[in-house]
């Protein structure tokens, strides 16, 4: 799923048990923050075992599904226990024994490699059996006790605590309003909030909007968000797409907006200033050797998601807008890869398209920059000739730059965004595309 993916939701299952399921073909279908994929399976086999319900959140690495095949691999990734494989060779060799029975050692089995793989929990399980690894989790980060765990009642198979019941546990724990109450003997007691009471609607965020807050939450915390501005006279460029988007929307058979020279334009500043082109790990400074510009879009429901357009300052006019119009088409219909927002090394918004005149968005991490176009407008400016200086109506917008100032210095941050004004409006008004 790519390096940055750490979890994801599982949103349908395209097999049911008992089904064969032949190589690479999809069992299930889950949801991150960046995109909706399909789950191909690595094996042709029976489906012999859901590991998770819909909506369940699961962690890379997990095991989604069981399916039984000729020959059934299980491995732990310890050295305290091989007698484990040993034990699964020897039950597959045995051709009598019921498929049930089968189905629950191998559980039983990748239940153990579970519990060594996670030797480490503190958390005591010794009065309530098996916990999976996200059960454990959402214990820990939550910060159950022992005593809360030992009261909360397992719904699962063998009355396991399953995921659903943490999250009922949370749910009654966390309505307790403390407020003030004197009972007969003077003590103060918490009361239960009655939800009914409000007339507020309560919408639950979507997954990908609580992993963009907590990416936002965590770029503020990371990086010294510092912002410059410039003023950009874009009417040469405004006249010139007005005369040729007709002729490129006729022959290509695609729209031809001003995303992708403003892509143009900023690919060829990170050429001149290459030290906006990095990343910082740790206390080292990752210098990118490509150039590979995400472009922030809106979705319908409100998020935004960041597809990435690669070797963006080895494109062409064409090519470029060929890229910016795919990659924004997919994003709104749900169908980018993994691969189509990974590896940015800079990112640029449009905040003009829904009318801001400026912004000062948030870095996305591990990038150090990030540039907002505002809105195109008319303005009176002074506009300088040989015979003197008049006002006259120019079409303008304001550009700003949030960037790292751990690593990026107001000099390098204002002579960034001058580069890119600088090319906007030195536009060559005879260029063909």
């Amino acid at each position: 799923m790519g390096e940055s993916v750490a979890e994801a939701t599982l949103t349908a299952w395209l097999k049911d048990i008992g089904d064969t399921i032949e190589f690479d073909e999809a069992v299930v279908e889950i949801a991150t923050d960046k995109v909706d994929s399909e789950v191909p399976s690595e094996k042709k086999g029976v489906l012999i075992e859901k590991c998770f319900e819909v909506n369940d959140v699961i962690e890379v690495g997990q095991t989604i599904a069981i399916i039984e095949t000729d020959e059934i691999e299980i491995s732990a990734e310890t050295n305290t226990d091989n007698n484990i494989q040993e034990e699964n060779t020897k039950s597959t060799e045995d051709k009598n024994i019921p498929e049930k029975e089968l189905a629950e050692e191998i559980t039983e089995s990748l239940e153990k490699s579970a519990d060594i793989i996670l030797k480490t929990d503190k958390v005591s399980t010794s009065n309530k059996g098996f916990l999976s690894p996200l059960v454990k989790n959402m214990i820990k980060k939550e910060g159950i006790t022992s005593d809360e765990l030992t009261k909360i009642k397992g719904t699962g198979k063998d009355k396991r605590i399953t995921k659903n019941d943490i999250l009922s546990f949370l749910s009654n724990r966390n309505v307790i309003l403390h407020k003030p109450i004197e009972s007969d003997s003077n003590i103060i007691q918490p009361e239960k909030l009655d939800v009914s009471d409000f007339s507020d609607e309560v919408i639950e965020m979507t997954k990908m909007g609580k992993i963009i807050s907590q990416h936002m939450t965590d770029s503020v915390k990371i990086s010294a968000h510092v912002q410059s501005f410039i003023e950009v006279d874009v009417t040469n460029i405004y006249n010139w797409r007005d005369r040729v988007k007709s002729g490129f929307e006729s022959r290509e058979g695609q729209k031809f907006t001003f995303t992708p020279i403003f892509i143009e334009a900023v690919a060829v500043a990170l050429r001149q200033y290459p030290m906006m082109n990095i990343s910082v790990s740790d206390d080292k400074i990752i210098l990118k050797k490509k150039i590979n510009i995400g472009m922030a879009t809106a979705l319908a429901d409100g998020n935004l998601i960041v597809p990435v357009i690669k070797n963006a300052d080895q494109l062409n006019l064409v090519g470029m807008a060929k890229s910016v119009n795919d990659l924004a088409s997919r994003a709104r219909s749900n169908n980018l890869t993994p691969d189509d927002v990974a590896g940015g090394t800079y990112t640029v918004t449009n905040v003009g398209v829904f009318g801001s005149i400026m912004g000062t968005p948030i870095i996305n991490q591990p990038q150090v920059g990030i540039l907002a176009f505002g809105a195109i407008r008319k303005m009176p400016s002074v506009i300088e000739t040989e015979e003197g200086d008049y006002i006259g109506i120019r079409k303008k917008m304001i550009i700003s730059h949030s960037y790292d100032h751990r690593v990026v210095n107001g000099a390098l941050g204002s002579k960034f965004i001058k580069a890119v004004k600088d090319y906007l409006e030195n536009w060559n008004s005879n260029r063909e595309i």
